[in-house]
């Protein structure tokens, strides 16, 4: 892998502390098949450098992702999450109850991926897919484990599924008179 000074050199940017620390964190993310939110971010930068505020986070991961550096996800129901897998045209699959994410490979191997009957004028040069689910661990759990209720440190992940990842159909109950309830 191009080493991150290189990268921002390569891609005109200055190269500062902050930005080849947010890159570095978001390379190691990747190989550990991370798919990293703001706050994880910055307190991983903080980890290795030191002070920097959360706004110069931001700033970094916004000209990080500007000159095609780093792929910013946003996914409903989650905070935008940050990789640094860029130009490979894959796509991701989200589990519904622990709220992991993972890369999987392009079936077709070229973008876009997907061609619509109608492109209503526009020259189509990408389509960004997310495949939802239940991962391998949450699929197993038994039954006794409600939907949105996080274990995803038993199987490994750093990260449980936020609250407000769930579907609407999750926030809601039918009683026994079939009236639906929030």
């Amino acid at each position: 892998m191009i080493r991150p000074e290189d990268r921002l050199r390569a891609a005109g940017l200055r190269v500062t502390r902050p930005r080849v620390a947010v890159l570095s964190v978001l390379d190691d993310a990747q190989r550990t098949h991370e798919h990293l939110v703001v706050a994880q971010v910055a307190d991983r930068v903080r980890a290795r450098i030191g002070k920097v505020s959360t706004q110069g986070v931001y700033d970094c991961l916004e000209a990080l992702t500007r000159i095609g550096a780093v792929r910013r996800l946003d996914l409903p129901g989650s905070g935008s999450r940050y990789e640094s897998r860029v130009g490979d045209n894959h796509h991701h699959v989200t589990c519904r109850s622990c709220g992991v994410v993972s890369d999987l490979d392009c079936a077709t191997g070229s973008a876009p991926c997907l061609t619509p009957d109608d492109t209503h004028g526009f020259v189509l040069d990408e389509a960004e897919i997310v495949f939802w689910g239940l991962c391998a661990a949450c699929a197993s759990a038994p039954d006794d484990h409600p939907l949105g209720q996080s274990h995803g440190q038993s199987h490994g992940q750093s990260h449980g599924r936020p609250s407000d990842l769930r579907t609407d159909s999750d926030r809601t109950s039918t009683t026994s008179t079939g009236r639906t309830t929030p």
